[in-house]
Protein backbone atom coordinates (compact mmCIF):
# COMPACT_ATOMS: atom_id res chain seq x y z
CA UNK A 1 0.00 0.00 0.00
CA UNK A 2 1.12 3.71 -0.75
CA UNK A 3 0.30 6.75 1.88
CA UNK A 4 -0.68 8.35 -1.00
CA UNK A 5 -3.64 6.16 -1.99
CA UNK A 6 -4.38 5.30 1.96
CA UNK A 7 -7.18 6.54 3.50
CA UNK A 8 -5.77 7.51 7.03
CA UNK A 9 -7.43 9.94 8.48
CA UNK A 10 -4.28 11.07 11.48
CA UNK A 11 -5.15 13.71 14.39
CA UNK A 12 -2.46 15.60 15.93
CA UNK A 13 -4.46 16.33 19.24
CA UNK A 14 -5.67 13.86 21.59
CA UNK A 15 -9.11 13.51 21.49
CA UNK A 16 -11.17 14.89 24.64
CA UNK A 17 -13.65 12.31 24.58
CA UNK A 18 -10.68 9.75 24.89
CA UNK A 19 -10.06 8.51 28.77
CA UNK A 20 -7.60 5.57 27.72
CA UNK A 21 -4.36 5.25 25.71
CA UNK A 22 -5.94 2.16 23.39
CA UNK A 23 -9.07 4.57 22.59
CA UNK A 24 -7.38 8.01 22.34
CA UNK A 25 -4.38 6.13 19.92
CA UNK A 26 -6.94 4.45 17.75
CA UNK A 27 -8.89 7.58 17.17
CA UNK A 28 -5.71 9.54 16.72
CA UNK A 29 -3.72 7.21 13.82
CA UNK A 30 -7.23 7.43 11.92
CA UNK A 31 -8.26 3.27 12.94
CA UNK A 32 -11.95 3.97 13.96
CA UNK A 33 -14.36 6.46 13.98
CA UNK A 34 -17.25 6.34 16.93
CA UNK A 35 -20.91 6.43 15.32
CA UNK A 36 -22.56 6.63 18.09
CA UNK A 37 -22.29 5.87 22.01
CA UNK A 38 -20.18 2.87 21.91
CA UNK A 39 -20.23 1.90 18.19
CA UNK A 40 -17.89 2.52 16.24
CA UNK A 41 -16.49 2.17 11.91
CA UNK A 42 -13.86 0.32 11.73
CA UNK A 43 -11.50 2.21 9.17
CA UNK A 44 -9.09 0.59 7.06
CA UNK A 45 -5.79 0.57 9.43
CA UNK A 46 -7.73 -0.45 12.02
CA UNK A 47 -9.97 -3.05 10.09
CA UNK A 48 -6.82 -4.51 8.88
CA UNK A 49 -5.07 -5.04 12.61
CA UNK A 50 -9.03 -6.46 13.21
CA UNK A 51 -8.36 -9.13 10.66
CA UNK A 52 -4.89 -9.97 11.09
CA UNK A 53 -6.40 -10.88 14.86
CA UNK A 54 -9.37 -12.83 13.80
CA UNK A 55 -7.09 -14.90 11.56
CA UNK A 56 -5.03 -15.88 14.49
CA UNK A 57 -8.38 -17.07 16.30
CA UNK A 58 -9.66 -19.03 13.45
CA UNK A 59 -6.09 -20.54 12.74
CA UNK A 60 -5.84 -21.92 16.38
CA UNK A 61 -9.48 -22.67 16.72
CA UNK A 62 -9.14 -25.04 13.95
CA UNK A 63 -5.79 -26.29 15.34
CA UNK A 64 -7.62 -27.69 18.24
CA UNK A 65 -10.27 -29.65 16.14
CA UNK A 66 -12.65 -26.42 16.21
CA UNK A 67 -15.23 -26.07 12.93
CA UNK A 68 -16.20 -22.43 12.32
CA UNK A 69 -19.73 -21.59 11.50
CA UNK A 70 -21.91 -18.36 11.40
CA UNK A 71 -25.40 -17.48 13.00
CA UNK A 72 -27.52 -14.55 12.87
CA UNK A 73 -26.88 -11.63 14.58
CA UNK A 74 -30.65 -11.39 15.16
CA UNK A 75 -32.50 -13.93 16.93
CA UNK A 76 -36.35 -15.33 17.87
CA UNK A 77 -36.86 -14.73 21.43
CA UNK A 78 -38.63 -17.70 21.62
CA UNK A 79 -35.29 -19.61 22.10
CA UNK A 80 -34.17 -17.76 24.99
CA UNK A 81 -37.87 -18.21 27.13
CA UNK A 82 -37.20 -21.69 26.38
CA UNK A 83 -33.93 -21.47 28.25
CA UNK A 84 -35.40 -19.17 30.65
CA UNK A 85 -32.91 -16.43 30.11
CA UNK A 86 -34.94 -13.96 28.08
CA UNK A 87 -36.25 -12.37 31.07
CA UNK A 88 -33.40 -13.21 33.52
CA UNK A 89 -30.64 -11.59 30.72
CA UNK A 90 -31.56 -8.32 32.06
CA UNK A 91 -31.68 -4.70 30.16
CA UNK A 92 -27.96 -5.13 28.27
CA UNK A 93 -30.18 -6.97 25.88
CA UNK A 94 -31.48 -5.05 22.74
CA UNK A 95 -34.94 -6.27 22.62
CA UNK A 96 -36.80 -5.21 18.91
CA UNK A 97 -39.95 -6.68 16.97
CA UNK A 98 -39.62 -7.47 13.63
CA UNK A 99 -42.42 -6.11 11.27
CA UNK A 100 -44.95 -9.00 12.08
CA UNK A 101 -44.66 -8.35 15.88
CA UNK A 102 -42.51 -11.17 16.66
CA UNK A 103 -39.98 -10.15 19.78
CA UNK A 104 -36.46 -10.67 18.49
CA UNK A 105 -33.15 -9.51 19.97
CA UNK A 106 -29.73 -8.52 18.72
CA UNK A 107 -27.49 -11.24 19.36
CA UNK A 108 -25.50 -10.89 23.19
CA UNK A 109 -24.62 -14.80 22.84
CA UNK A 110 -25.82 -17.93 20.95
CA UNK A 111 -25.94 -20.63 23.50
CA UNK A 112 -29.89 -21.55 22.69
CA UNK A 113 -29.20 -21.18 19.23
CA UNK A 114 -26.48 -23.15 18.77
CA UNK A 115 -28.30 -25.79 21.30
CA UNK A 116 -31.18 -25.82 18.99
CA UNK A 117 -29.03 -26.61 15.99
CA UNK A 118 -27.68 -29.46 17.85
CA UNK A 119 -30.66 -30.72 18.75
CA UNK A 120 -31.95 -30.83 15.33
CA UNK A 121 -29.28 -32.67 13.51
CA UNK A 122 -27.78 -34.73 16.44
CA UNK A 123 -29.31 -37.60 17.56
CA UNK A 124 -26.52 -39.94 19.04
CA UNK A 125 -23.23 -40.25 21.38
CA UNK A 126 -21.94 -41.44 18.02
CA UNK A 127 -21.41 -37.91 16.88
CA UNK A 128 -19.55 -36.86 19.75
CA UNK A 129 -17.49 -35.19 20.92
CA UNK A 130 -18.33 -31.64 18.49
CA UNK A 131 -16.92 -28.43 18.85
CA UNK A 132 -18.26 -25.30 16.57
CA UNK A 133 -17.36 -21.90 16.87
CA UNK A 134 -18.16 -18.56 14.89
CA UNK A 135 -16.68 -14.81 14.69
CA UNK A 136 -19.46 -12.51 14.76
CA UNK A 137 -20.81 -9.58 15.96
CA UNK A 138 -22.27 -9.14 19.02
CA UNK A 139 -24.71 -6.50 20.88
CA UNK A 140 -25.08 -5.97 24.40
CA UNK A 141 -26.56 -2.59 25.50
CA UNK A 142 -24.25 -1.09 28.22
CA UNK A 143 -25.18 1.20 30.65
CA UNK A 144 -22.14 3.55 30.42
CA UNK A 145 -19.93 2.44 27.00
CA UNK A 146 -16.39 3.80 27.57
CA UNK A 147 -12.85 3.35 26.98
CA UNK A 148 -13.37 2.98 22.98
CA UNK A 149 -13.42 -0.76 21.34
CA UNK A 150 -12.71 -2.04 25.34
CA UNK A 151 -16.36 -1.52 26.29
CA UNK A 152 -18.21 -0.84 23.79
CA UNK A 153 -21.71 -2.09 22.94
CA UNK A 154 -21.18 -3.27 19.71
CA UNK A 155 -17.92 -5.86 19.44
CA UNK A 156 -16.36 -8.40 17.40
CA UNK A 157 -16.48 -11.75 19.10
CA UNK A 158 -15.50 -15.49 18.91
CA UNK A 159 -17.84 -17.83 20.63
CA UNK A 160 -17.47 -21.62 20.42
CA UNK A 161 -19.64 -24.26 22.05
CA UNK A 162 -19.04 -27.95 22.74
CA UNK A 163 -20.87 -30.81 23.68
CA UNK A 164 -20.01 -34.22 25.09
CA UNK A 165 -21.13 -37.06 26.18
CA UNK A 166 -19.71 -37.07 29.67
CA UNK A 167 -18.86 -34.21 32.11
CA UNK A 168 -15.00 -35.94 32.07
CA UNK A 169 -14.99 -35.23 28.16
CA UNK A 170 -16.87 -31.93 28.24
CA UNK A 171 -13.90 -31.21 31.08
CA UNK A 172 -11.21 -31.87 28.36
CA UNK A 173 -12.89 -29.75 26.02
CA UNK A 174 -12.03 -26.93 28.93
CA UNK A 175 -8.74 -27.92 28.86
CA UNK A 176 -8.67 -28.10 25.42
CA UNK A 177 -9.86 -24.34 24.77
CA UNK A 178 -7.48 -23.29 27.72
CA UNK A 179 -4.36 -24.61 25.82
CA UNK A 180 -5.43 -23.23 22.56
CA UNK A 181 -6.42 -19.72 24.21
CA UNK A 182 -2.92 -19.93 25.42
CA UNK A 183 -1.20 -20.30 21.97
CA UNK A 184 -3.85 -17.52 20.44
CA UNK A 185 -2.44 -14.73 22.90
CA UNK A 186 1.14 -15.36 23.31
CA UNK A 187 1.23 -15.10 18.88
CA UNK A 188 -0.48 -11.64 19.66
CA UNK A 189 2.17 -10.32 21.88
CA UNK A 190 0.40 -10.77 24.80
CA UNK A 191 0.82 -12.53 28.28
CA UNK A 192 -2.99 -13.36 29.29
CA UNK A 193 -3.17 -15.10 32.67
CA UNK A 194 -5.79 -17.55 33.16
CA UNK A 195 -7.95 -16.41 36.35
CA UNK A 196 -10.51 -17.97 38.21
CA UNK A 197 -13.77 -15.67 37.27
CA UNK A 198 -17.55 -15.95 37.46
CA UNK A 199 -19.69 -17.01 35.41
CA UNK A 200 -22.28 -14.59 35.58
CA UNK A 201 -25.47 -14.47 32.90
CA UNK A 202 -23.96 -17.67 30.89
CA UNK A 203 -23.79 -19.99 34.24
CA UNK A 204 -21.94 -23.10 35.10
CA UNK A 205 -19.76 -23.70 38.16
CA UNK A 206 -16.27 -23.96 36.18
CA UNK A 207 -14.92 -20.75 34.20
CA UNK A 208 -11.70 -19.00 33.64
CA UNK A 209 -11.33 -15.79 32.52
CA UNK A 210 -7.94 -14.29 30.74
CA UNK A 211 -6.78 -11.06 31.92
CA UNK A 212 -4.17 -8.85 30.42
CA UNK A 213 -2.28 -6.73 32.79
CA UNK A 214 -3.11 -3.08 32.39
CA UNK A 215 -3.72 -0.32 34.83
CA UNK A 216 -6.63 0.48 32.56
CA UNK A 217 -8.08 -2.98 33.61
CA UNK A 218 -11.33 -2.62 34.43
CA UNK A 219 -11.36 -5.79 36.93
CA UNK A 220 -9.14 -5.61 39.89
CA UNK A 221 -6.85 -9.29 40.12
CA UNK A 222 -5.46 -10.64 42.86
CA UNK A 223 -2.56 -13.23 41.77
CA UNK A 224 0.81 -14.86 42.70
CA UNK A 225 3.59 -13.45 40.52
CA UNK A 226 4.97 -16.44 39.71
CA UNK A 227 2.10 -16.74 36.82
CA UNK A 228 3.96 -14.28 34.97
CA UNK A 229 7.04 -16.27 34.68
CA UNK A 230 4.54 -18.98 33.21
CA UNK A 231 4.77 -19.31 29.00
CA UNK A 232 3.61 -21.85 26.56
CA UNK A 233 5.85 -20.85 24.32
CA UNK A 234 6.09 -23.28 21.15
CA UNK A 235 5.68 -26.46 22.55
CA UNK A 236 3.93 -29.54 20.64
CA UNK A 237 0.41 -30.64 21.88
CA UNK A 238 -1.56 -33.64 21.31
CA UNK A 239 -5.16 -31.54 21.76
CA UNK A 240 -6.90 -35.39 21.57
CA UNK A 241 -4.69 -36.36 24.50
CA UNK A 242 -6.84 -35.38 27.69
CA UNK A 243 -4.12 -36.08 29.95
CA UNK A 244 -1.82 -33.53 28.20
CA UNK A 245 -4.31 -30.84 27.59
CA UNK A 246 -5.28 -31.29 31.88
CA UNK A 247 -1.43 -31.34 32.49
CA UNK A 248 -1.20 -27.57 30.89
CA UNK A 249 -4.57 -26.64 32.97
CA UNK A 250 -3.10 -27.64 36.21
CA UNK A 251 0.30 -25.92 35.10
CA UNK A 252 -1.63 -22.29 34.61
CA UNK A 253 -4.10 -22.47 36.59
CA UNK A 254 -2.45 -24.13 39.97
CA UNK A 255 -0.80 -20.42 41.45
CA UNK A 256 -3.33 -18.34 43.24
CA UNK A 257 -4.88 -15.89 40.06
CA UNK A 258 -8.72 -14.91 40.83
CA UNK A 259 -10.92 -11.89 40.08
CA UNK A 260 -12.37 -9.77 42.68
CA UNK A 261 -15.81 -11.38 42.07
CA UNK A 262 -14.44 -14.84 43.03
CA UNK A 263 -11.06 -14.00 45.24
CA UNK A 264 -10.45 -15.54 48.59
CA UNK A 265 -8.31 -13.70 50.43
CA UNK A 266 -7.68 -16.58 53.45
CA UNK A 267 -6.42 -18.50 50.40
CA UNK A 268 -4.26 -15.63 48.56
CA UNK A 269 -2.63 -15.33 52.61
CA UNK A 270 -1.23 -18.25 51.70
CA UNK A 271 0.53 -17.07 48.84
CA UNK A 272 4.32 -16.09 49.88
CA UNK A 273 4.09 -12.29 51.10
CA UNK A 274 6.77 -11.38 48.49
CA UNK A 275 4.98 -12.83 45.83
CA UNK A 276 1.44 -11.28 46.35
CA UNK A 277 0.17 -8.88 43.77
CA UNK A 278 -3.07 -6.80 43.57
CA UNK A 279 -3.63 -5.06 39.83
CA UNK A 280 -5.64 -3.94 37.43
CA UNK A 281 -6.23 -6.34 33.96
CA UNK A 282 -8.35 -6.38 30.43
CA UNK A 283 -10.51 -9.13 30.16
CA UNK A 284 -9.76 -10.56 26.25
CA UNK A 285 -11.63 -14.34 26.91
CA UNK A 286 -13.46 -16.47 28.93
CA UNK A 287 -14.27 -19.89 28.95
CA UNK A 288 -17.12 -22.35 30.55
CA UNK A 289 -18.42 -25.05 31.47
CA UNK A 290 -21.80 -25.18 32.50
CA UNK A 291 -22.55 -28.93 32.44
CA UNK A 292 -26.48 -29.94 31.25
CA UNK A 293 -28.06 -26.25 32.28
CA UNK A 294 -28.98 -25.66 28.65
CA UNK A 295 -29.61 -29.17 27.27
CA UNK A 296 -31.98 -30.42 29.80
CA UNK A 297 -34.20 -27.08 29.60
CA UNK A 298 -33.87 -27.07 25.84
CA UNK A 299 -34.03 -31.07 25.37
CA UNK A 300 -30.65 -31.75 23.33
CA UNK A 301 -30.21 -35.34 24.03
CA UNK A 302 -28.88 -38.27 21.82
CA UNK A 303 -29.38 -41.81 22.24
CA UNK A 304 -26.44 -43.14 24.45
CA UNK A 305 -24.77 -46.44 24.77
CA UNK A 306 -27.46 -48.22 26.52
CA UNK A 307 -30.13 -46.54 24.21
CA UNK A 308 -31.43 -44.44 26.64
CA UNK A 309 -32.00 -40.66 25.71
CA UNK A 310 -28.85 -38.15 27.45
CA UNK A 311 -28.83 -35.03 28.33
CA UNK A 312 -25.65 -33.46 26.68
CA UNK A 313 -22.37 -31.49 28.80
CA UNK A 314 -21.92 -28.51 27.59
CA UNK A 315 -19.65 -25.27 27.56
CA UNK A 316 -19.13 -22.42 25.34
CA UNK A 317 -15.36 -20.47 25.29
CA UNK A 318 -15.61 -16.62 23.87
CA UNK A 319 -12.21 -14.61 22.81
CA UNK A 320 -12.99 -10.55 22.73
CA UNK A 321 -11.53 -9.98 18.89
CA UNK A 322 -12.15 -6.83 18.97
CA UNK A 323 -11.31 -5.97 22.55
CA UNK A 324 -7.95 -7.44 22.04
CA UNK A 325 -7.17 -4.85 19.36
CA UNK A 326 -7.62 -2.59 22.50
CA UNK A 327 -5.74 -4.54 24.72
CA UNK A 328 -2.74 -5.09 22.67
CA UNK A 329 -2.29 -1.13 22.54
CA UNK A 330 -2.33 -1.00 26.25
CA UNK A 331 0.13 -2.96 26.48
CA UNK A 332 2.20 -2.06 23.55
CA UNK A 333 3.09 1.76 23.42
CA UNK A 334 4.89 4.80 24.21
CA UNK A 335 4.70 8.41 24.26
CA UNK A 336 4.75 8.40 20.58
CA UNK A 337 2.57 6.10 19.88
CA UNK A 338 1.39 2.43 19.25
CA UNK A 339 4.02 -0.31 18.92
CA UNK A 340 2.38 -3.03 17.14
CA UNK A 341 4.11 -6.91 18.03
CA UNK A 342 4.99 -8.41 14.74
CA UNK A 343 2.01 -11.30 14.77
CA UNK A 344 -0.91 -8.61 14.60
CA UNK A 345 0.75 -5.20 13.07
CA UNK A 346 -1.33 -4.17 9.99
CA UNK A 347 1.96 -3.78 7.80
CA UNK A 348 4.79 -5.39 7.84
CA UNK A 349 7.59 -2.68 7.37
CA UNK A 350 7.17 1.09 6.57
CA UNK A 351 9.08 2.43 3.59
CA UNK A 352 10.02 6.35 4.54
CA UNK A 353 11.60 7.97 1.52
CA UNK A 354 13.04 11.41 2.75
CA UNK A 355 13.14 13.19 -0.75
CA UNK A 356 10.25 11.99 -2.86
CA UNK A 357 10.96 13.56 -5.79
CA UNK A 358 14.50 12.77 -6.55
CA UNK A 359 15.21 10.00 -8.75
CA UNK A 360 17.46 7.96 -7.36
CA UNK A 361 15.71 7.67 -4.25
CA UNK A 362 12.12 7.00 -5.78
CA UNK A 363 14.06 4.03 -7.56
CA UNK A 364 15.19 2.66 -4.25
CA UNK A 365 12.05 2.69 -2.79
CA UNK A 366 10.00 1.13 -5.63
CA UNK A 367 12.57 -1.48 -5.69
CA UNK A 368 12.35 -1.82 -1.69
CA UNK A 369 8.30 -2.08 -2.29
CA UNK A 370 8.43 -4.50 -5.05
CA UNK A 371 11.06 -6.74 -3.08
CA UNK A 372 9.16 -7.22 0.03
CA UNK A 373 5.38 -7.86 -1.78
CA UNK A 374 7.46 -10.57 -3.83
CA UNK A 375 8.90 -12.29 -0.61
CA UNK A 376 4.68 -12.50 0.09
CA UNK A 377 5.12 -9.32 3.01
CA UNK A 378 2.79 -6.38 3.20
CA UNK A 379 4.78 -2.76 3.00
CA UNK A 380 3.59 0.94 3.41
CA UNK A 381 5.36 2.79 1.62
CA UNK A 382 4.82 6.56 2.68
CA UNK A 383 5.39 8.10 -1.00
CA UNK A 384 3.70 11.75 -0.05
CA UNK A 385 5.55 15.02 -0.61
CA UNK A 386 6.00 15.77 3.00
CA UNK A 387 8.65 16.61 5.69
CA UNK A 388 10.35 14.00 7.19
CA UNK A 389 9.47 14.58 10.51
CA UNK A 390 6.35 14.35 9.64
CA UNK A 391 6.36 11.00 8.41
CA UNK A 392 8.85 9.47 11.21
CA UNK A 393 5.53 11.35 13.31
CA UNK A 394 2.83 9.10 11.85
CA UNK A 395 5.03 5.81 11.28
CA UNK A 396 5.55 6.45 15.13
CA UNK A 397 2.00 7.05 15.59
CA UNK A 398 0.62 4.10 13.62
CA UNK A 399 3.45 1.86 14.80
CA UNK A 400 4.43 -0.37 12.18
CA UNK A 401 7.39 -2.43 14.17
CA UNK A 402 10.36 -2.19 11.44
CA UNK A 403 10.62 0.89 9.30
CA UNK A 404 13.23 0.97 6.20
CA UNK A 405 14.29 4.71 5.62
CA UNK A 406 15.61 5.80 2.04
CA UNK A 407 17.40 9.09 1.77
CA UNK A 408 20.18 10.49 -0.89
CA UNK A 409 22.76 10.77 1.47
CA UNK A 410 22.18 7.26 2.34
CA UNK A 411 21.83 6.04 -1.17
CA UNK A 412 25.03 7.57 -2.32
CA UNK A 413 27.22 5.08 0.95
CA UNK A 414 24.93 2.50 -0.61
CA UNK A 415 22.81 1.96 2.49
CA UNK A 416 18.93 2.79 3.57
CA UNK A 417 18.65 2.97 7.58
CA UNK A 418 16.36 -0.14 9.50
CA UNK A 419 14.82 1.30 12.06
CA UNK A 420 13.01 -0.90 15.16
CA UNK A 421 10.26 0.73 16.26
CA UNK A 422 9.91 -0.93 20.07
CA UNK A 423 13.82 0.18 20.71
CA UNK A 424 14.75 3.04 18.67
CA UNK A 425 18.10 1.05 17.08
CA UNK A 426 18.96 2.49 13.62
CA UNK A 427 21.08 -0.17 11.78
CA UNK A 428 22.44 0.90 8.56
CA UNK A 429 22.35 -1.98 5.78
CA UNK A 430 22.44 -2.22 2.02
CA UNK A 431 18.98 -2.55 0.80
CA UNK A 432 19.22 -6.02 -0.35
CA UNK A 433 20.11 -6.99 3.26
CA UNK A 434 17.64 -4.71 4.82
CA UNK A 435 14.80 -6.99 2.94
CA UNK A 436 17.05 -10.14 3.93
CA UNK A 437 16.14 -8.72 7.23
CA UNK A 438 12.92 -7.95 7.06
CA UNK A 439 11.66 -11.54 5.46
CA UNK A 440 13.87 -13.15 8.74
CA UNK A 441 12.30 -12.00 11.31
CA UNK A 442 8.95 -12.83 10.25
CA UNK A 443 9.83 -16.13 8.64
CA UNK A 444 9.12 -17.22 12.46
CA UNK A 445 5.44 -15.51 13.13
Amino acid sequence: MRMSRYFLPVLKENPSEAQIVSHRLMLRAGMIKQSSAGIYSWLPLGFKVLRKIEDIVHEEQQRAGHMPMLMPTIQSADLWRESGRYDAYGDEMLRIKDRGGRDMLFTPTAEEMITDIFRAHVGSYKDLPLTMYQIQWKFRDEIRPRFGVMRGREFFMKDGYNFDLTKEDALHAYNRHLVSYLRTYERMGLQAIPMRADSGPIGGDDTHEFLVLAETGESEVFYDSAVTDLSFGDRDIDYDDHAQCAAVMQEFTNLYARTDETHDAALFDQVPEERRRVARGIEVGQIFYFGTKYSETMKATVQGPDGKPVPVHMGSHGIGVSRLLGAIIEASHDDKGIIWPEGVTPYHCGIVNLKQGDDEADAACEALYTSLKLLGLEPLYDDRKERAGGKFATMDLIGLPWRITVGPRGLKNGVVELTSRRTGESEELAPEEAIKRVAEIYAGV
